[in-house]
Formats: structure tokens, sequence, C-alpha cells
């Protein structure tokens, strides 16, 4: 098998960009950064665009498509099997189309391709519902791409996916015709409009209805979760050309249209669950305790294989009972019930009671409602990808493969892909997946392109496996490029001419997304694969998911942590090649894009499975571009806090004073005499200056108050009485006692210094604030509160003790001077709980803060946490 050959850059077609800025004017990116930006998604495979469009509306959409070129549609960039990305004409339709709109009273949602996942459930969440997919990359994840990959997860199986929840969709079709499936004429218009396409429909469905094999094939088949090739299904399921329609663009990864717009049905968000782990000697007894398990109708049934097992007990969260135990051919099944109501789920777990002592476990099992117990327990599970793919070596792939047979076979396989990663020298390779559907997940860490080989032979053996236990090739991540060449053998020559008679239908000259889902090519998969190199440690880690993106404030400035990283990756292959010119360029563009505009509040790190804080890379880049004379300057503000905020604060009483032309002039002649890292920019949006912070002793504390120079810097708005004041006044009111250090003028958060890479000034300020704080807290006994969210922060990592946000803290009732606030009539109004014991306890600078809930994410069928407040909203 030849090697690839090294890829390169080359430049966009003047042509394709003359006919793309005649269609739409105005959309069309082609920097360097933007396209090598955009052309990493989560999957192994690397194909750079000729440029990025970004419309802005279902029109443009549909001008673009009547320009005959190639296009493919991106939109959250979580896919896995490379169906986002393209060396043509890349759409982000993640940009603008973002619209959510409850329906019915939150029984249906229309929603837009670009709205995350995680957005649209909260917008539901009040309604008491939510989305039936629910994939691992939730957080991320767009509509789009759920809908184009018929997305299912951990609790939907077959039954709430996509395809069965889904009313109508907004489609526009490669020839520009735009079409509402749930609009009363839409089989007419189809017909008027695209006659063709119509018929053809028609006359596909009598083929597949009229062949007894291909129905009982296809009703094999998507019994099955089931994203491989498209969805013939909807020939047996629907019977109206528009509905079938819409049915098969479910799944097919942007190959017959865009999803401009989709109508989908909700369903219950349960706020109740009971989770427990099931361990088990071996996986042939966990897999024949199936049965009696999915007959008591679970939410979820997760299989974690033996080596999955050994990695989960390196999780700090793991329990006594799975640390000590001695993994052998040991099995377990994460178990878990959700209901909207206490006493059936009380039934519930009656009956789990009685079934798990008939079952031949290794270790006593119960279920838990305990949000901590559960959040350990789904911490394990999901935290097998970060535990994995964040241990692998420098410059190699990680790659999450999925499949699914019939529940029966589910041991089958399993001891075959255990087989086969040792055949192929794959270690820690763990074996995962939601048992219930009969679906697997599995990693491999390969080394591209030096284990080609490996990796092709592998594939091959893995498919054989799979087709011979009666299942499917892709679950639920889709086919893409990494399984197009295996469709005809999943589905023999019959079915497989029927889906290309789909494609030539919708998409007769084959302008979108080509190399998607159908292809002539038996080495397709084999072709593209993304090399990683060696950069840095702070980004080596990076396995490119993008579940940061959401969650960064720069993502519709500039760039995002995913694009930041994967740019140090361009530059540095860049560099290895000898290509100076694209070297340089990347650097000059990198400068505003990543280090310049990125907020470095650490936002990213809470989203990152294999927890990166692009922050902490673009602080360092700073902190090595600053001169000696800057680094000087910083170290003497952080000598001279108290001077300096004063200054500050009466230079803007100032420009607020004086005419706001003459203060606008003044603030850039001052920044481009010593540089806008000098000189913040004056705009006239801005208040007068704030309130110097004074110090306030109290004797016996309920805690130490450090209000953030933010009170001291900017006037409350609206004439109002400002957080400070605010903050006093509640705890006032509450009986508790705060102190406030004598040098408060002098303390500062350090992230002024710290974001901007002034190391000097931010470790005189950090030792000046661990000094003050291991006083005024008697060592730590006593916990700090903090009123900006920013301080908080920057106050957590330089110093050893827990520090709070202002509305996040929950004083102890043990608290000497606490009483518990006034009843109040209305009902969200409720007394506050006690902090856990290990609230305060002191822990190493920089490490990470615990959430009240004891886990960074969500678990399945968690309840939000309910409102607490410390005194009575009324007063208040």
């Amino acid at each position: 098998m030849t090697q690839p050959e090294p890829r390169r850059l080359t430049l966009p077609d003047p042509a394709v960009l003359i006919a793309v800025e005649s269609a739409v004017p105005g959309i069309t990116r082609t920097r360097v950064s933007d396209r090598l930006g955009m052309a990493h998604d989560a999957s192994h495979y690397l194909l750079t665009p000729q440029a990025v469009l970004v419309p802005e509306n279902a029109d443009q959409v549909a001008a673009l498509m009547r320009t005959g070129l190639p296009l493919t549609f991106r939109s959250g960039g979580t896919s896995l099997s490379g169906q986002g990305v393209s060396e043509h004409l890349l759409v982000d339709t993640r940009r603008h189309f973002r619209s959510i709109e409850v329906l019915d009273g939150g029984a249906r949602v229309r929603v837009q391709p670009g709205a995350v996942l995680r957005q649209v459930n909260s917008r539901l969440a009040p309604y008491g519902r939510k989305l039936g997919p629910d994939p691992a990359s939730e957080s991320a994840c767009t509509v789009g791409g759920v809908v184009a990959n018929n997305s299912s997860g951990m609790t939907c199986g077959t039954h709430a996916n996509t395809y069965r929840t889904l009313e109508s969709m907004t489609l526009v079709l490669p020839s520009g015709t735009v079409l509402d499936t749930g609009a009363p004429d839409a089989d007419e218009r189809l017909r008027a409009l695209e006659p063709d396409l119509a018929a053809g429909l028609v006359r596909l469905r009598d083929r597949v209805r009229g062949n007894l094999d291909s129905v009982r094939q296809v009703t094999a088949q998507f019994a099955l979760k089931n994203t491989m090739g498209y969805g013939l299904n909807s020939f047996l399921d629907h019977h109206s050309p528009a509905q079938i329609l819409a049915h098969l663009v479910i799944g097919s990864e942007g190959t017959l249209g865009f999803i401009a717009e989709a109508v989908l049905r909700t369903v219950p968000a349960h706020p109740l669950a009971a989770t427990g782990l099931l361990l088990f000697p071996t996986l042939r007894q966990a897999m024949a305790a199936m049965p009696g398990l999915v007959a008591a109708e679970p939410a979820a049934v997760e299989l974690l294989d033996a080596e999955s097992l050994r990695v989960a007990q390196s999780d700090p969260k793991a329990d006594d009972v799975l640390h000590a135990l001695a993994v052998r051919d040991h099995a377990a099944l994460l178990v878990e019930w959700q209901e909207s109501d206490s006493a059936l789920l009380a039934e519930r777990e009656r009956a789990a009671g009685e079934l798990f002592r008939a079952l031949p476990l290794a270790a006593p099992a119960r279920l838990s409602r305990d949000s901590r117990r559960r959040a350990a327990l789904w911490h394990i599970r999901k935290g097998l990808y970060a535990a994995v793919a964040g241990a692998r070596p420098s410059g190699t792939t990680a790659l999450l493969e999925d499949v699914a047979v019939p529940v029966a076979a589910l041991a089958d396989l399993c001891d075959d892909l255990t087989v086969l990663f040792a055949r192929h020298r794959y270690e820690r390779s763990v074996i995962f997946g939601h048992a219930k559907d009969g679906n697997l997940h599995f990693m491999l860490n390969e080394r591209f392109p030096a284990d080609l080989e490996r990796y092709a032979g592998f594939t091959e053996d893995m498919v054989g496996a799979v087709l011979s236990r009666g299942g499917t090739l892709k679950a639920e991540h889709g086919t893409g490029r990494v399984m197009a060449p295996f469709v005809r053998r999943q589905y023999g020559d019959e079915l497989y001419e029927v889906m290309r008679e789909v494609k030539h239908l919708c998409d007769p000259v084959g302008t979108l997304n080509p190399g998607v889902v159908l292809t002539d090519d038996p080495h397709a998969h084999l072709r593209d694969l993304k090399q990683v190199v060696t950069v840095e440690p702070e980004v080596d880690r990076c396995v490119e998911c993008g579940y940061c993106e959401p969650v960064c404030p720069s993502r519709d400035l500039t760039t995002t942590p995913r694009q930041r990283i994967v740019l140090r990756r361009e530059l540095a292959a860049a560099r290895a090649a000898g290509d100076r010119a694209l070297a340089a360029e990347l650097e000059r563009e990198y400068r505003y894009d990543a280090v310049d505009t990125c907020a470095v509040d650490g936002m990213c790190a809470t989203a990152c499975p294999v927890l990166i804080n692009t922050g902490d890379l673009t602080k360092r880049l700073r902190a090595e571009r600053h001169g000696r004379l800057a680094q000087k300057a910083w170290k003497m503000a952080a000598n001279r806090w108290t001077a300096v905020a004063g200054a500050l604060d009466l230079a803007l009483d100032a420009a607020a004073a004086a005419p706001p032309a003459l203060s606008e002039a003044t603030s850039r002649a001052a920044r481009a005499l010593t540089g806008p890292e000098a000189v913040p920019r004056w705009t006239r949006d801005l208040p007068r200056g704030g309130t110097r912070r004074r110090p306030a002793p109290a004797q016996h504390p309920d805690a130490v108050y450090l209000p953030s120079c933010l009170n001291t810097l900017f006037a409350p708005a609206d004439g109002g009485p400002g957080v400070m004041t605010a903050f006093r006044r509640l705890a006032e009111r509450a009986g508790l006692r705060l102190h406030i250090p004598e040098s408060i003028g002098s303390l500062c958060c350090g992230t002024p210094w710290s974001s901007k890479g002034y190391t000097a000034g931010h470790e005189i300020m950090a030792s000046r604030v661990r000094e003050v704080l291991l006083a005024a807290t008697d060592g730590g006994r006593i916990p700090v509160v903090s009123d900006a969210a920013s301080c908080t922060e920057g106050l957590d990592r330089l110093t050893t003790h827990q520090v709070l946000d202002a509305v996040a803290y929950r004083p102890s009732t043990s608290c000497p001077g606490y009483r518990p606030p006034a009843a109040c009539p209305r009902s969200h109004c409720t007394p506050p709980a006690p902090p856990p014991a290990s609230a305060w306890t002191p822990r190493s600078p920089g490490s990470p803060r615990p959430s009240p809930s004891g886990s960074s994410s969500r678990t399945a069928g968690s309840a939000a946490p309910s409102p607490v407040t410390v005194a009575c909203c009324t007063r208040s």
C-alpha cells in the first residue's frame, strides 16, 4: 500500500470565488487561517476547503446551490466519520442559523441547524421536555448535525431518535428549490417544482415494497440503531413523496439537501433518576442478564468491558468497590431508571432490587438517587474517552468507532474485537457502549501515515466480524468517509442501487458533500487521514472534538479554542515542511485571531474532555512577546495597585465630565503613543469611576469578602447601589458577618496581569493575596467570597483556599451569626441548604474548583439545581 503524499495548501480557484461572490456577495472567507482553522473537525480526516462560506439564510443557501459548485455543510464539527470536511467549499451553518422557537407548551420545537443541542434542551427545560436524541456531544453538537447524522445516544434508542421525532423540515434542494415538508400542499409543490424527484421517490418506494428480500433486509437492518447509507426504511414507513424525502434526508449527512429548519416532537425530561453499577465476573454473564434488565424498562444500560474497568479504577471518583476489584474478565453494566413521579421511581427501584438479587454479580449492587453518587457513576462511563484519549502518545490520533449488532450477538462481537485488538497490536483499546441497543463503541490510537497498513487490516477484519453477526457498521456516528466503501457490502447490490438512485434523484450532478455516504473508491477510507504533529504540552492532548467551542466568548469574532490549537499544529507542520511563506502568513494572522482576542477565561477547560485550557497557552504566548519595559511597568503597577486603581477611577470621572469627543480623542492619542496594551480605549458608554474599596474588619467573621477592583473602577449602572453595597446589605439581613481586610485597596485577583502574560507583576500580586488571606481566613478555615465571576476564577488560581462567587455562596447553618430567612410567599424562595463538609477544604493553587454537584457535567436524567437564596427575595 502506497503512503499518502504530504498535504499541500493550494490557492483557491479564482473562477470558483467569482461564482460565489456573484451569487451571494460578502460571505466568502479565504484567508489561510480561515481555511485551515475550519479544515479540522472531530474525525480523523483532514481536507482543506478552497473557501469557507458563511450564509445568513435559506435564500442565500439556495443561491449557492444554483451555482452548481460542490458544497459541504458544516455546523458543530463534532462528527466522527469525515462527513464534515471538504476540499471544495465548506459552508458554515452555525454562525447564523441559531433560531429556537418552542411550540405548543414544549410539545414541539422549531429549530435551525446551528442551534446547539444543549441550548435547545435548556429552552425546553421549563416545560419539562427535551429533544429525543441525547448524544454524548450534546454540549457542542448542533441540531443540523443531529438531524443529518440521525444521532441517538444513551437513552433514546431507535424510538426517540430524529427519524422517529421529526414532524417536518424546510429543505433546500441542490436545484435551489425550497420545500417545507410540513405544508399542506408539500406533495403538490414537490411534484410541480421537482417532478422527476417526486416521481422517482414513488417509483423507488414501490420497488422496495415489491421486493420481499428488500423488505426483510430493511426491516432487520433498521430494527438496530443504523446510520449506514441512506434510511431506506423511509420507503416502508411513509407513503407520500414529501415525507419519504424528509426522512431520507435524516441521516444523509448533507448529501441530499440542506436542512434550513426542522420541527421536532419532544419527549419528557424526567427530573428523577436512580442509577447503579452492576459488576459481573464475565462479559457473557453480563450479556445473559440483558433480557431481564431490558424487560425492567431502564432508560439506559451502558456496557463497560474489562479494559474499561481497569481504566476506570484510576478515576478518583471510582468507589471503593471498584477500586478493590481485581479485574480479570469482568464486565459492568451501568443502569439507570428515570421517572417524573417519586412513587413510580420507588416501584422501579423495588423491582430492580429483586432483579439484582437474582443476578450472578461480582459485588453487591444498589440504585442511588443521590446526585453526587450518580454523577460519580456517570463520570466513570463518560470519563473513558478522556482517560484513554488524554493518555495517548503525542502525535497520534484518537479514533472513536461505533457499530451495532443484535443484543444476542453482543458478547460474541466483544470477543471478536478483543481478538482483533491483539492481532493488530492495539493497546488500551476499551469497549463500551449502549448495551440495550446492541451498540458498541471502541477506541483506537493511531499514528498516520506510519500505521496505515495496520489500520486498513484492522478495518477489513472488523467489517467482516460485524457483518457476520448481522450488524451494521455505523450505529450513530454516520457513514461519512470511513465506511462509505463498505455500504454495498452491508446492503447488497439491490439496496445499494436504490441508494444510488436516491442520490441521483436529489443531487443529479453530485455537488453535495462529494465522497460521503456513497463512493466507488474502495480505498476512500484510507485517504486524507489526519496527521497530528507534536507542538507543545498545552495542546498535544487535543482530540479536536470541538466541545470547547460553544463556551468560547470569541467564537463568533475570530477563532475558537479548537481552531487556536489546530492553527498551532498547522504552523508547526508548515515550518517542518519548510513552507516559510505559509508559516509567516499563519503567524501574522494568529497574533490577532488567536492571541489578542482570546478571553483567557478558562471556559474551554470546563468543556474539554481532556482538560485543556487554551487560555494558559495564550498567556504564555503573550508573555513571550512582551519586552522588558512592559514587564517592568506592569510589575510597578502591581506594587502600587492602590494608587493605580485610584488613578483609573479619577481618569474615568474626568473623561465622563469632559466633552465626549475630547475624551475619545485623548484616548486614541494615548493608545497611539503607548500602545493599546497600556491604555484602555474610552467609549461613550463607559460609566464614571466607582467607589473605592475600604476595609471593614469583623470579629469572628462568617466569610472573608474581597470586593472586586471593578467596584473602584466603574460606577454602578442606572444609579443603583452596585454589587459591593448590595452584597453587604444582603449579608447583613441574613445575619452574616463579612470581614474585608485592611489592605483591600492593594489586592487584586491578578487577572489583569495573568491574562496579558505579565508574569512578574502577577507573582507579586499573588504573593500579597496569599499572605493576606492566610491571616484573614485563619489558615483557610473561613471561606473567601468574591463578587465578580472573573475575580473568583482569578483568586481561585492563585490561592490555596476555596474561593466562592457571591451568587453561589451558601453559608453553613452552623455559622455563629447565621439565621434562616423568614418564610417568603414566593414558592421559589427557599432557605439555603448547608454546603458539604468539604466545601472549603484547602487545596493546591489552580486545581479545578468542584461544581456544586461534584461533577462538571449534567448526568443522564439529572434535574436542574433548585434555586437558593440567602435572604428573602422581597427584602433583598
